[in-house]
């Protein structure tokens, strides 16, 4: 199936751009509740598989031989925005491990938060590899290479103990083999994984359901949901999505934003939805900004988890001339009807 066209950016009465996506939701027993698109295009996990690449890090006990908290837990699997609280518990996750900055491999960056840049400008101070909104996933990383006694100067390696065991962690949540999983480069250089959409909903849907596994495994799918759920704001951050989706849906759902138009979404069990649900987008053109907001709000509109009258700065989505000017918006458009 093509991908449908998922919004669209009207100026005036105009439509001047479309962007088209896959998306598939799926409930608790793997019935499909809503399909746009080709729900088995393959494309990369991006970020949304940070929650499976913790996961090792609790199976194998790292996280509590090194008295991981709970905050420290969701920044593993964090896309934040490099605010300063962030930058903080990633470097004291680092400093439980006896590491520092400079052990890091996930290269550095300016916040995401603009606000936080222009601070760290007017002081004079320059981005380091904690301001990288994969910090926490690396210092998790590190910390399992620890545990285990593997080397960590070289833990981003595909071949390496730690990638194994998060790619044997992907392969089991989201019921694909090994050797059907696609492997490419992140942009924090850690491996990344291509797989279908349909199945990053079925890890979705086993990370919140995960009673197939052994007890290991469950506690600590059980762990990686309370930490995202309990703190939103450090999974993202001030103005990123996943905090303000999070936040405004008050504890019914899990969010995580993948680059390139990826976003997955697990929909806790409800009376409305008493098995839950696993939601798996890409925007084909990788736009992050405009159709994947306009799209995810919308989305859960639907399904009942937002309101009308939630998130309405950001679905739909103001477009504004250099003066301030309102001359426009990006709409979601009738295919997301379910």
């Amino acid at each position: 199936m093509p991908p449908k066209v998922l919004a669209k950016v009207i100026r005036g009465d105009t439509v001047e751009s479309a962007h088209r996506g896959h998306l598939i939701a799926i409930d608790g027993d793997g019935k499909t509740v809503h399909s746009i698109g080709d729900p088995r295009a393959v494309t990369f996990f991006r970020s949304a598989a940070k929650p499976f690449q913790a996961i090792p890090c609790i199976t194998s006990g790292a996280a509590d031989e090194f008295h991981y908290s709970e905050e420290e837990i969701a920044m593993a699997c964090a896309s934040h925005s490099g605010e300063s609280r962030h930058v903080r518990i990633a470097g004291l996750m680092l400093e439980r491990i006896g590491l520092n900055e400079a052990h890091l491999h996930c290269g550095s960056h300016l916040p995401f938060y603009e606000k936080e840049v222009e601070r760290m400008l007017r002081s004079g101070e320059y981005a380091t590899q904690l301001h990288n909104n994969c910090s926490g996933k690396h210092a998790a990383m590190l910390g399992l290479a620890k545990h285990i006694e593997a080397d960590v100067n070289t833990y981003e390696l595909l071949e390496h103990p730690v990638q194994q065991k998060i790619l044997d962690t992907i392969s089991q949540f989201s019921e694909v083999p090994v050797s059907k999983i696609k492997i490419g480069i992140d942009g924090c250089v850690a491996p990344n994984f291509a797989l279908p959409l349909h199945s990053m909903a079925t890890a979705f849907m086993n990370l919140m359901r995960p009673e197939k596994f052994d007890r290991k495994t469950q506690d600590a799918a059980a762990r990686i949901v309370s930490a995202m759920v309990n703190h939103p704001e450090l999974i993202g951050g001030s103005e990123r999505l996943d905090t303000m989706l999070m936040q405004a849906a008050e504890g019914k759902i899990i969010s995580k934003v993948g680059a390139d138009g990826v976003w997955l979404c697990g929909v806790l069990p409800s009376e409305k939805h008493p098995t839950g649900l696993a939601i798996a987008l890409k925007i084909e053109d990788g736009d992050d900004k405009r159709a994947r907001p306009v799209v995810a709000v919308e989305v859960l509109r639907q399904l009942g988890i937002l309101t009308p009258d939630d998130l309405t700065d950001v679905s739909p989505m103001p477009i504004k001339n250099r003066r301030g000017d309102l001359v426009g918006s990006v709409t979601a458009t009738e295919e997301l009807r379910m």
